[in-house]
């Protein structure tokens, strides 16, 4: 499978602060992936780097196979991208601003651009929007419409940076659902956001940033695999203690969570001993959980006080 992204050792500091540090990473094509990290752990300077809008103080970046800075033109008519809030003029309509954001971009192509102006509006739920200025768009319209001019282009891979920030629930999952079209025609969709739900109901392979560094690169389904306890739910739980003696391990209640792997050998184990079962789950590790552990519990908080 082709990598889209690849970076090595690629670095950025401002003055003494050091915001990416000797990250190396590869973002297989067709792939929806998550950079996951608390605010300032240095995710959107990493996006801003593999966009050539920030130059790297050492390390490398290619795009679509292609050197970063350097491969610049040939490579973002390729890439939509939305980066710490959509841009537009606000004295003029979505539809406008539009228009002019695809004129002045790289490769742009006159003869279809109404179409694609009407498509990108359609996909992002703006198909109707009238001429008012985007200075009267509520702050999920706007988030929309900056969506919408990274879809101009219909590009092979999207970059975007908390693209879920001001939408409402329902805009929420609408976008989700976007973006999971998207990917299933061929678009390869990557987003940094502090969202632990989003990235976990959206992406197939998440990174984990901390502290400018990438801490862990996994596909979601490994990082949620079994744990090996099983949580059992009983009316009986006297019971089950007696007949598992020992591989309980945990008791709250009619909640109890033993070990073993195979939910189904044991639920018939319950059951043909004539306890009554009323749940049976295997229990994974939450991708919550999952960060927690890899960026050490890190916060924002100034005051040195526990989250």
């Amino acid at each position: 499978m082709t990598d889209v992204i690849v970076t090595e050792a690629l670095t950025k500091r401002f003055g003494r602060v050091t915001a990416v540090d000797g990250v190396d990473l590869a973002v297989p094509e067709g792939v929806r992936f998550g950079l996951l990290g608390p605010n300032g752990s240095g995710k959107t300077t990493l996006v801003r780097m593999l966009l050539g809008l920030v130059h790297p103080t050492s390390g490398s970046v290619r795009l679509l196979d292609r050197p970063m800075p350097r491969g610049a033109k040939a490579v973002l008519p390729r890439v939509g991208a939305l980066v710490e809030g959509p841009a537009a003029w606000p004295h003029l309509s979505g539809r406008a601003n539009l228009r002019l954001l695809d004129a002045a971009g790289p490769g742009a192509r006159r003869r279809d651009r109404r179409e694609r102006v009407e498509e990108a509006l359609r996909q992002v739920g703006l198909a109707g929007v009238d001429r008012r200025p985007v200075k009267a768009y509520s702050l999920g319209m706007r988030q929309r419409l900056g969506i919408a001019a990274a879809l101009l282009r219909r590009p092979d891979l999207l970059l975007l940076d908390e693209p879920t920030n001001g939408l409402d629930p329902r805009g929420i999952t609408e976008m989700r659902e976007l973006l999971v079209e998207l990917n299933a025609a061929g678009t390869t969709v990557v987003l940094s956001s502090h969202l632990l739900s989003e990235v976990e109901a959206l992406c197939t392979r998440v990174g984990v940033m901390d502290g400018g560094r990438l801490v862990l690169t996994e596909d979601l389904d490994a990082l949620r695999a079994p744990t090996g306890r099983v949580l059992v739910r009983s009316p009986e739980p006297d019971a089950v203690v007696g007949l598992l003696d020992g591989r309980v391990v945990d008791r709250d209640g009619d909640a109890l969570v033993v070990r073993g792997d195979d939910p189904a050998e044991l639920n018939a184990r319950l059951v043909a001993a004539g306890i009554a079962v009323t749940g049976l789950t295997a229990q994974r590790r939450s991708l919550e959980q999952v960060v927690l552990e890899a960026t050490g519990a890190g916060s924002d908080r100034v005051d040195g006080g526990r989250g």
